[in-house]
């Protein structure tokens, strides 16, 4: 049986890579590890962590396709962070002018979780530990 032992990291495109490199580091808090410009492919590459745990790669690529994300489409989902309280991070990303769905219950673990989109669409998630 294969020995996985934890998810590595998350890869993520972005169309504007000043706005999501803000998105993700100012409004949502991660820490950058390090940043390269790799000029054959045009492209940035963002590593961040979270609590010290290295968790997305941001890259930005010149003209990427849209992603569909509604209606729900194949792959990838959503992304979803883990915290104490969703109504907490709920107004703070409110105060940031980031936008929330209502706060929904999971009928089967009984936690609180809301989503919110990243400044291409993507679909993020808040879950209450």
């Amino acid at each position: 049986m294969l020995q996985l032992k934890s998810v590595h990291h998350i890869a993520i495109i972005c169309t504007d890579y000043p706005k999501s490199k803000h998105f993700y580091t100012e409004i949502l808090g991660l820490q950058l590890i390090r940043e390269v410009y790799r000029e054959k492919r045009q492209s940035y590459k963002l590593d961040l962590a979270l609590n010290d745990q290295y968790v997305i790669e941001l890259f930005s690529f010149p003209n990427p396709p849209a992603r569909p994300s509604r209606p729900e489409a194949t792959g990838l989902r959503h992304l979803a962070f883990e915290v104490e309280n969703v109504e907490e991070a709920v107004q703070a990303l409110k105060e940031q002018g980031v936008e929330c769905e209502a706060i929904r219950v999971d009928q089967f673990t009984k936690k609180r979780f809301t989503f919110f989109a990243d400044p291409d669409g993507l679909p993020l998630e808040l879950y209450e530990k």
